[in-house]
């Protein structure tokens, strides 16, 4: 009994504290508004596990790290592949927007991203 014990202690040590453990890891989220503009092009994000964020950009596939607890979030080291095409520049913003986010909310089937200032990202889940 007392090892039992033990590693239910352990487990919850070791839980997901990021958004990861928070959110649904099988869902994608859909950009709907960047800083209260509708985003035209398509872009995702996903957390598909602890530390780790990716997503669709409109021009790429992305990932990154993500390593502070919820609610707070820096992604970082954001690498993507190198395709090009028409909405270059939604991406460019996409990207530039993602690095500067520092929280991160979730409710329900909604995620925002926000600065702490006035620049905030809407998500939809997908699925």
């Amino acid at each position: 009994m007392r090892y039992l014990l033990i590693l239910a202690a352990l487990a919850a040590c070791s839980s997901d504290e990021t958004v990861s453990g928070l959110v649904d890891s099988d869902t994608s989220y859909v950009l709907e508004t960047l800083d209260g503009a509708a985003f035209t092009s398509r872009a995702t994000i996903d957390f598909p596990g602890e530390g780790k964020v990716l997503g669709e950009a409109p021009c790429n596939r992305w990932s990154a790290g993500q390593t502070l607890d919820y609610p707070l979030i820096k992604i970082e080291t954001i690498l993507s592949t190198k395709r090009s095409c028409p909405d270059q520049a939604q991406e460019t913003a996409y990207f530039a927007a993602l690095e500067r986010m520092k929280r991160i909310d979730s409710v329900g089937r909604v995620v925002i991203l926000s600065d702490g200032k006035s620049g905030e990202m809407v998500f939809r889940a997908e699925r």
